[in-house]
């Protein structure tokens, strides 16, 4: 549980229009801000901030909302990292009630900081050394300019040692904040040394553009290592769950619902350069579940997966593919010529012949079956069998119902093998299983507990988006409507004042009631939906107390201690009831 002295200390400091401003563009107006509302379409700037306030409001679309819902709805972080990455930005710590001693080794800011002047390093390093030279001509070779490398802060890791160390100590940052950030190692023989050498560096940053570790390439051949190195597992870095380039790209991902999934961090670079801003790339080869996670969680349903057009590349597709397959999600796999990759494709045809390329993208099951059947002799009946059998193996292990039925249809017209044959119309009934689990229980499910938090979540996320959303809760529901203590009291919070979503978060007592607020604001809403969703809500939690009040009138009925006027009386009132179901009044 985050401490409350922690929490109102990073409401006081947070600067809105600061937090906002690398994507909106401000106009100041006196005690104002204005500028062109990001959430929608207009030329005549209706977002406003005014100084000192904690919310933004769109006079045009009616968006509104505090850091974190902006955050949240924007750029589409999860409820606790915008509260992180708004503590990091502002310098914050947040303070635990269990913990009784700050975290041995260096914040998260400080990590940051030591990474930031690293990458400013390297770039210089690249640009203006004699060192750096031939890794400058290898970048302008592959058509890398000075614009590009700029803007991305490409650097030069020296092969010189105790250079970069002894930088690093003239700006103030020590041995053990270089380490925890992953950028020296201490060997066995007790020396220290540099993580990166004699390689050229990519900075891979965060939601928030902050450094958070380094790709490394080699630019010659006889350079020790693969071809990218990545910063170790750290604080800051999780290689499993960061995706290079979405830092440029999210925002588009998150509106457009599509991504291009590339291999080499260059590759994703140059499309992003070339205005292809929805392109990322997996840490090396490691394209796994959790990155797929992170697309999910933006709303991705259209991937293109552009790898290397050697057998690598397609082998890679293949497992990728399936990643995203499984979860319902179309993926189309643009076809590069043998042995090119993006960024050579980029430098020979340009953004209209590679646009095309997108266009032209061959569906998933399609290249499936095209790359599978190189491998096996399709004239032959065993080939055809073990070809299509492997296939069909790997769309039943998909989640989507439809999706595996639709598919084994496309794969029965790829493979001219009749549909009963496949199995068609059977794939639910012979494929279904239950997964296993250490505890398999109806009674974690509370209905109650879902039902209210849905409610809630719809009011603290588009309440004051859509003000009909608050009216028509104030005027239906009271607190005592609500049978899970924790939602009352938020619902009463909310009823007094509509604040942000910090305030509320603020007044809640117990870490239990922090991480049922957390995990409720994980699910996100459709603001276009609001009204309908909170109307549909509110009628179910009216009819569990229509229900209630009339099982608790039959109870008394047939209590059999009631005199028949007493039971008549009741009677009539139940009948009343009856004919008085809810109803919600828009």
């Amino acid at each position: 549980m985050y401490k409350k002295e922690s929490l109102e200390l990073l409401r006081q400091r947070i600067d809105l229009p600061e937090v906002l401003a690398p994507h909106v563009q401000w106009h100041r107006s006196g005690a104002s801000y204005k500028a062109c509302c990001p959430f929608h379409e207009e030329k005549t700037p209706s977002f406003m901030v005014q100084k000192g306030d904690s919310h933004y409001h769109c006079f045009g679309c009616g968006a509104h909302g505090d850091a974190i819902a902006f955050l949240m709805n924007y750029l589409k972080m999860p409820f606790v990292e915008a509260i992180e990455t708004l503590a990091e930005r502002f310098q914050v710590p947040l303070e635990k009630e269990e913990e009784r001693h700050e975290r041995k080794g260096p914040s998260k800011t400080a990590l940051k900081d030591a990474l930031e002047k690293a990458s400013r390093f390297y770039h210089f390093l690249l640009l203006h050394s004699e060192e750096g030279a031939p890794a400058l001509k290898y970048l302008y070779d592959r058509g890398l300019d000075l614009e590009f490398i700029r803007l991305f802060q490409v650097g030069y890791a020296p092969l010189s040692r105790e250079m970069f160390r002894k930088t690093m100590h003239a700006q103030g940052v020590d041995d053990p904040t270089l380490e925890d950030a992953g950028l020296i190692l201490a060997t066995d023989r007790g020396y220290k040394r540099d993580f990166f050498t004699d390689r050229i560096t990519f900075p891979i940053r965060d939601a928030m553009g902050s450094v958070i570790g380094f790709s490394a390439r080699k630019y010659k051949e006889e350079t020790f290592g693969g071809k990218y190195i990545n910063t170790s597992e750290t604080l800051l870095f999780k290689k499993s769950h960061v995706l290079f380039g979405l830092s440029y790209c999210r925002r588009r991902i998150a509106k457009e619902r599509k991504v291009i999934v590339v291999e080499g961090q260059i590759d994703a670079l140059r499309l992003i350069h070339a205005g292809f801003t929805f392109t990322v790339a997996g840490q090396g080869t490691a394209f796994g579940e959790d990155h797929v996670k992170e697309l999910v969680h933006l709303g991705v349903n259209h991937v293109y997966l552009s790898m290397d057009g050697d057998e690598a590349g397609r082998e890679a597709t293949v497992k990728i593919g399936d990643l995203f397959q499984k979860r319902g999600i179309e993926v189309a796999v643009v076809r590069l010529p043998q042995g090119a990759d993006p960024d050579s494709v980029l430098k020979d045809i340009g953004p209209p012949g590679y646009l095309k390329l997108l266009e032209e993208a061959q569906d998933y099951l399609s290249f499936l079956f095209r790359h599978l059947s190189k491998q096996f002799n399709l004239d032959s009946p065993s080939g055809k069998n073990e070809c299509v059998q492997n296939i069909a193996q790997r769309i039943r292990k998909w989640e989507q119902p439809l999706m595996v039925h639709e598919s084994l249809r496309k794969l029965s017209q790829l493979s001219a093998v009749p549909e009963n044959i496949l199995g068609i119309g059977q794939e639910l009934l012979s494929d279904t299983y239950v997964k296993k689990s250490g505890k398999i229980s109806f009674s974690d499910v509370d209905p109650d507990r879902v039902l209210e938090s849905d409610l809630l979540r719809w009011l603290f996320l588009s309440g004051q988006s859509v003000p009909r959303v608050l009216e028509i809760a104030s005027a239906h529901l009271r607190p005592e409507h609500f049978r899970v203590e924790v939602c009352k009291r938020l619902f009463s919070l909310y009823l007094e004042k509509p604040s942000d979503l910090l305030s509320l978060m603020i007044h809640l007592h117990t870490p239990e009631e922090q991480l049922f607020f957390a995990e409720m604001m994980q699910k996100k809403v459709n603001l276009q939906k609001a009204e309908e969703g909170i109307v549909q809500t509110i009628h179910k939690i009216l009819q569990r107390r229509w229900m209630e009040e009339g099982e608790a009138i039959k109870m008394k009925i047939h209590s059999g201690v009631l005199s028949d006027a007493e039971a008549l009386d009741l009677a009539k009132q139940l009948n009343d009831l009856k004919k008085n179901p809810p109803q919600i009044i828009k």
